[in-house]
């Protein structure tokens, strides 16, 4: 029972099986006919300028059953993959650069598959021109052979290019650089080249034309845009001679000279003569044509002209010959010729040379001995020479020339006609110098002027020297730098000078000295020139750090010159820092610093650099100092008395501070002081002028300058409002302005003036006080600080008088005084809250006499 259910399970599975595998269709690419961008690629086009990277197609199939596809690309084997797909999206990439003339078609196996069947289809892709190729020259280099001979407008040579592009961009038309002196034009679509109407071709100007061609196609779109291509070549054009032009002859005018020797033959002189067309000359052919008188020949190849005669059976002394030069042409006929004149002249043999003579005969070596520097001008008379050329005429003729240091020496005469004496004259005294060397030498030439020969002549000319006294000792630096260390111990070198005399034995030697302000203290040595400090010298860079003096080389004759030293005294660390005195009391107001200072003689930094520190204070860490400059601050979380008297247990907040200040030499000094510091709280000011005397308390020079610079604001001010008034009323003639007059104050009553007091402040609230003499009595019955006195106001100007006319009103110029009382007494250091009631007073009354003295002015206007 159980074999039958199985195997009708077992059938049951096979009629299923068979059903679906009946049912199961193979995938297939849609196909969207031509110009589609996507299907199965057949018959899909794509230009060869399209940029790698682009997407290019899209691959495009389905499943009959639904099933998902996957698509593919594959190329023929050895060719290049072009495209690349997405196997999912079918998206057809370029991934290589398309060129159209190399391979215009390409072979692509396109896939699709749903996992169990597979379709491959074989589609050609169609590569599409693109304007991307340039003409291209055929058959360079480009070289033509032309006759100068021939025609305007004939062709001469055919230029021929060819372009691989397609339609407009694979034709080619042709144009020739512009060029101003071209005589040759071209055919722009065949690309024949020809002579330009009316020009012809000259070998003899212009052997060789170059021209340049450009051939450009006809223009196409390559990457979206028009574009036109071209290339360009360079034709050689060689002009070929052709015979128009007659012979010339070389190196005219034409000289020969018979000598007195020459015998029946001798050679005259040798003409050439050529053709004119050099490309393909003739040979020339050469005759005498008349001038000869029987006496001469010449060879018709060669063109040497020979006498027939001896010099003696001549008649003449000049003679002109006309030589004829021919072209041979075809068949030896004569054809063009040219005709020159040679002239011959009859000459005395040149055969003797110049020659040099002393006083015993011929001489080539002239010898003197003398002393350097003669003056300019002079003649140098131990020279005895005598100069001779027996020839005659211009054979005899010869210049003289001396070879040496130049302008030094000159001889005369210059030139020489048969014979003379030689005088050698000075010309450059400077020249004749022992130190440059004790012997100078010449060469004495004598040269023919107007001969062929140029025959010549030497002597040597020698000058022995004797040297004199004539340079001064130098020294090698205008001035010399030395340094030495301050206490350095007496006899020390400071530094070495030396002077050069080029002159030769005594004269030469140099002897030193010293002298000027401050060279007591150095010695030079007399021969070597070594300055030292004097045996008991000492320096001290802090009692004198320069010193500069002369120095003085002279030689045996007391020629001298001077150098100037400067000497420079290096500053050693030898002085410690010292406080002006071992216990320093000072008085700090919280929030603002102390300073002490210290002082170090030495003369220069670092050694007199000088850094504070506090080594112990009792309590300790209530206070900073400034390492630079001494002040000495309480700490930043310091703002209070409260604070300050948590920190101490002393009812009188009074701190003992060690303070040590060191120097920064090498080695290091350093000093201590004790610095007793009283802290105190100043009343706070109001107002701003207050804050600036409260910020000026270290400077009160500078709240007494801002009083003045007011004072002298307001008087500006009001001289400047008097003019404006005085203007305006005098302009006017029914207002006269009424006379001020300014009523003097008593003699007992005190000006209000500004003295200008050295005070010396032990407590800084002491810079807020002023001095008031009618204070006195009050401050002795008991009471420390009084109140000032209130200001007393001004008294009104008297009424102008009734006699007064307007043309004698004189005008008085309003102006402002005042008065300061006088400082207090010192007992005001025990009571710190009095100080800050002062201060506000001082500021109310100046106020207060400032607006009095405003307005005192403006009521002498009305």
């Amino acid at each position: 029972m159980k074999k039958e259910q199985s195997s009708q399970a077992l059938l049951c599975l096979l009629l299923i099986h068979t059903t679906l595998g009946q049912s199961d269709y193979a995938p297939y690419f849609y196909d969207n006919g031509p110009g589609s961008k996507n299907g199965n690629m057949a018959l899909f086009s794509i230009s060869e300028d399209t940029a790698v990277g682009t997407h290019v197609y899209v691959l495009n199939g389905t499943d009959p059953e639904g099933d998902p596809v996957r698509y593919g690309l594959m190329f023929e084997k050895g060719s290049k993959e072009y495209f690349r797909v997405d196997s999912k999206s079918g998206n057809v990439n370029l991934v290589q650069e398309l060129d159209r003339e190399i391979q215009d078609e390409i072979s692509v196996l396109v896939s699709i598959t749903d996992g169990r069947n597979k379709v491959v289809e074989t589609v050609r892709v169609l590569v599409t021109d693109a304007n991307d190729e340039a003409p291209k020259f055929q058959n360079l280099p480009f070289i033509v052979d032309v006759s100068e001979d021939a025609a305007a407008e004939s062709s001469i040579y055919r230029v021929q290019a060819v372009d691989k592009d397609m339609g407009s961009g694979g034709s080619v038309s042709y144009i020739l650089q512009p060029s101003p002196f071209s005589k040759f034009t071209i055919d722009g679509h065949s690309g024949i080249l020809r002579i330009k109407p009316g020009e012809t071709l000259d070998y003899e100007t212009t052997p060789t034309h170059f021209v340049t061609v450009v051939a450009k196609d006809g223009g196409g779109k390559y990457k979206g845009r028009h574009q036109v291509l071209s290339s360009t070549a360079t034709i050689t054009i060689n002009v070929i001679d052709a015979q128009d032009m007659p012979p010339s002859f070389i190196g005219t005018p034409y000289f020969g000279y018979i000598y007195e020797v020459s015998v029946p033959g001798s050679e005259i002189f040798t003409v050439l003569a050529r053709d004119g067309d050099q490309g393909n000359p003739n040979p020339i052919f050469y005759s005498i044509l008349d001038g000869s008188d029987g006496v001469f020949d010449i060879n018709g190849t060669s063109g040497c002209i020979t006498v027939t005669t001896y010099p003696t059976l001549l008649r003449k002394e000049l003679y002109e010959i006309k030589v004829k030069a021919s072209e041979i042409g075809l068949n030896d006929q004569l054809q063009a010729y040219a005709v020159t004149t040679v002239t011959v002249r009859v000459v005395d043999l040149n055969n003797h040379p110049p020659t040099f003579y002393g006083e015993n005969g011929p001489q080539n070596k002239f010898e003197v001995t003398m002393r350097e520097h003669p003056p300019a001008g002079e003649i140098l008379r131990g020279f005895k020479i005598t100069v001779n050329d027996s020839d005659q005429g211009a054979n005899a003729k010869f210049k003289l020339r001396l070879v040496g240091p130049s302008r030094v020496l000159r001889v005369v005469p210059q030139t020489v006609l048969n014979e003379a004496q030689v005088t050698i004259i000075v010309e450059d005294a400077a020249g004749i110098d022992y130190e440059k060397g004790p012997t100078l030498s010449f060469k004495l030439l004598a040269v023919e002027i107007d001969t062929p020969e140029r025959f010549s002549a030497t002597a040597d000319i020698v000058i022995n020297l004797k040297d004199t006294n004539d340079n001064v000792p130098k020294f090698t630096s205008e001035y010399y730098i030395g340094r030495i260390p301050e206490n350095s111990p007496g006899g020390s070198s400071v530094v070495s000078v030396t002077a050069n005399d080029p002159d030769s034995g005594p004269w030469g030697e140099v002897k030193y000295t010293i002298y000027g302000s401050g060279s007591d203290l150095f010695h030079i040595h007399s021969s070597s020139g070594l300055i030292t400090t004097q045996p008991w010298t000492s320096l001290d860079a802090e009692v004198r750090s320069k010193y500069n003096f002369y120095i003085k080389a002279e030689d045996s004759e007391g020629k001298y010159s001077l150098a100037e030293v400067f000497i420079t005294v290096l500053d050693m660390n030898d002085h410690p820092p010292e406080f002006n005195e071992d216990l320093l009391e000072k008085t700090m107001i919280i929030g603002a610093p102390v300073k002490v200072e210290a002082v170090d003689e030495d003369a220069e930094s670092p050694n007199n650099v000088i850094e504070y520190s506090i080594m112990t204070a009792d309590p300790d860490n209530a206070f900073e100092i400034n390492t630079d400059t001494g002040e000495i601050m309480l700490k930043p979380f310091i703002k209070s008395m409260e604070i300050v008297q948590n920190i101490t247990k002393e009812k009188e907040c009074r701190w003992s501070l060690v303070v040590q200040a060191r120097d920064r030499g090498s080695p290091s000094f350093s000093t201590t002081a004790v610095v007793n510091i009283d802290i105190t709280e100043a009343t706070p000011l109001k107002g701003p002028m207050a804050a600036f005397l409260l910020r000026s308390r270290d400077n009160p020079m500078k709240a007494l300058g801002m009083v003045i610079g007011i004072i002298s604001v307001l008087v500006g001010v009001t001289v400047f409002i008097s003019t404006a008034i005085y203007m305006r009323n005098a302009k006017s003639n029914r207002i006269a302005p009424v006379r001020r007059i300014i009523k003097r104050r008593p003699k007992d009553q005190q000006p209000w003036t500004f003295r200008m007091p050295i005070i010396k402040f032990s407590n800084p609230a002491d810079k807020f006080l002023i001095d008031n003499p009618e204070l006195g009595l009050q401050q002795s019955s008991g009471s420390p600080w009084p109140k000032p006195p209130p200001p007393s106001a001004p008294c009104l100007p008297p009424p102008p008088p009734s006699n007064t006319r307007v043309s004698e009103w004189q005008r008085a110029v309003p102006t402002i005084s005042g008065a300061l009382v006088s400082r207090g007494s010192k007992k005001a250091k025990s009571s710190r809250r009095k100080e800050g009631n002062i201060s506000s007073a001082l500021v109310s009354e100046l106020k207060l006499k400032l607006e009095q003295k405003i307005n005192e002015n403006n009521q002498g206007y009305y």
